[in-house]
């Protein structure tokens, strides 16, 4: 149990937020959310007392232990994988140091004996003799192979540290849980694995999360942080951002009585109810909705971006084939003999085990690649709008935002850029900040504006959801499944994917998967799954 009270934090002369009191009890888990450089990170960092409050406190339960999401990659480059692990536990990777520097002396004395057995006792005590079965568990379940066990930390890949330092956070399953972007670097197996893991974990989670299906899936409630204030919520996170757009339209409603309006929630609740009862989670987390009620539902203050893309035509019957198109990165064969058609209304998820093929594809379609062989050919009607993974060649100039947007629109006038960048939340005299220390998700709120003054009716977009905090996802999401046109893109956001999505195109080295289907219904069918494992083996 975490217990927050009064707390404060301050930079400057302006507070971040103030008067937090919070409970966070076991068996619950609390997802986090707030706009960019709102303070998520800053709290879990305030929890673990990495970072000292301006005012109040923050205190655990009697002798409980709290474990935190490492970020830095490096630490522990001289360890091997398997021990980096047991340094999660600190107490039991104390003890194991002082019991071999004990057995290793020389002059073993009663009195070491001694010392030697109380260790033994305590070590017993915390499940120490299981701790590296323990470990190797958690590292397979997180698709660390057993060979790689014993590898020093230096020796594997970036992505691999990653997974590393979750199962190090996960060990020992500690009482209180900081987990700060923990599906980062995951590929799709290892996310379900790590929400089928969360959703029956017993003890106290607070998790920072942009992965709204992770989210849901792991979240009994919803801490807001919004203008300073921090509030909790009964829910996961679908439930607080419906339930606050319909509060929000309630508020704006002049017309309705109070009875009407009690009515609509309660409505609202029971279907919300209802959908959690189907979901696969099988824990008695499905009983939070029983603990609802109206007074939890608050409109919401946050602003959302304002996405809207108008084509200048609708896209023929013609939008884009595809012949024998292969890529190569140094001899590593990316896809080979690429062959597929875009019809009419399809939206295309492209995957990959490997997501240099996915950017490779879009480079090409969009000419800005070479292919080693095949052929692409967009229809006459089509214009694309290319959201690339990597924008750093876009903001290599030292202009305003003006001048930068001005740049991609046959109208320069001030007020009709301003109005792009308005929709995109750049208002008063951030218009005139300079492109060079845009943040990430201010470079990608700048290139989806780009995007909107093409006017096209094809979108092209290699993992939109990158940067961006989840107003902005959200936003993103609502108009891409109401676009008319078409969507070719990549992404790791299962609900971006599960939302947009009618088709799936799988590239592999030895061949491609393409099937007219929803997302979920592709990762759960069998015969799917055995034809992936071929293709990939």
């Amino acid at each position: 149990m975490i217990t927050v009270s009064n707390l404060a934090i301050q930079f400057g002369k302006k507070p971040l937020f103030q008067d937090v009191n919070l409970k966070f009890t076991p068996g619950n888990c609390y997802g986090i959310i707030g706009a960019n450089g709102a303070g998520k990170s800053t709290m879990l960092r305030l929890i673990s007392g990495d970072l000292s409050s301006t005012k109040g406190s923050v205190t655990l339960g009697p002798g409980e232990r709290l474990s935190v999401l490492k970020q830095d990659h490096y630490d522990y480059e001289e360890f091997t994988v398997l021990n980096a692990v047991l340094m999660g536990h600190s107490e039991l990777w104390s003890i194991m140091q002082e019991k071999d520097t004990l057995y290793a002396k020389v002059d073993f004395s009663d009195k070491d004996g001694m010392k030697a057995a109380e260790l033994e006792e305590r070590f017993a005590e915390i499940d120490g003799w299981n701790a590296e079965s323990d470990a190797a568990m958690l590292l397979s379940g997180l698709g660390i192979k057993e060979e790689f066990h014993h590898r020093l930390m230096k020796e594997i890949g970036g992505k691999e540290k990653v997974r590393v330092l979750l199962a190090q956070a996960l060990f020992g399953k500690p009482d209180n849980l900081l987990l700060d972007e923990p599906t980062n670097d995951l590929d799709l197996e290892t996310v379900m694995w790590l929400e089928n893991y969360l959703g029956n974990y017993e003890n106290t989670v607070l998790v920072v999360s942009h992965d709204r299906h992770f989210l849901d899936s792991v979240s009994t409630h919803t801490v807001d942080i919004d203008f300073g204030k921090v509030q909790l919520f009964a829910g996961n996170y679908s439930f607080w951002y419906h339930s606050s757009q319909l509060a929000l339209r309630q508020q704006q409603s002049q017309n309705k009585k109070a009875e009407e309006k009690k009515k609509e929630l309660l409505e609202f609740i029971a279907r919300f109810s209802a959908n959690v009862a189907k979901s696969k989670q099988t824990t008695s987390r499905k009983k939070m909705i029983e603990k609802l009620n109206i007074e939890d539902i608050q409109p919401s203050t946050r602003k959302y971006p304002g996405i809207i893309f108008t084509p200048d035509r609708d896209p023929g019957n013609r939008i884009l084939e595809v012949k024998g198109l292969t890529k190569s990165i140094n001899g590593e064969v990316l896809f080979k003999d690429l062959d597929f058609s875009v019809e009419k209304e399809d939206k295309i998820i492209f995957l990959s085990k490997d997501p240099r093929a996915m950017t490779a594809l879009f480079e090409i379609i969009t000419g800005h690649e070479q292919p080693d062989s095949g052929t692409f050919f967009w229809g006459q009607t089509i214009t694309n709008a290319y959201l690339p993974m990597d924008n750093s060649n876009f903001f290599q100039s030292d202009l305003n935002l003006v001048e930068w947007l001005g740049q991609y629109s046959s109208d320069t006038t001030e007020n009709f850029i301003r109005g792009y960048l308005g929709k995109m939340l750049f208002s008063g005299e951030e218009i005139y900040k300079k492109t060079s220390v845009l943040s990430g998700g201010e470079k990608m709120r700048c290139m989806i504006s780009r995007m909107m003054l093409r006017n096209a009716n094809v979108m092209v977009l290699d993992a939109p959801t990158n940067h961006l905090d989840l107003e902005s996802i959200q936003a993103f999401n609502n108009t891409l499944t109401n676009f008319k046109g078409n969507v070719l893109m990549s992404s790791h956001d299962h609900e971006f994917i599960q939302t947009i999505a009618n088709r799936v195109i799988e590239l592999t080295p030895k061949g491609i998967i393409d099937k007219i289907t929803e997302y979920d219904e592709y990762i759960s069918s069998e015969e799917l799954k055995e034809r992936r494992v071929k293709l990939y083996s």
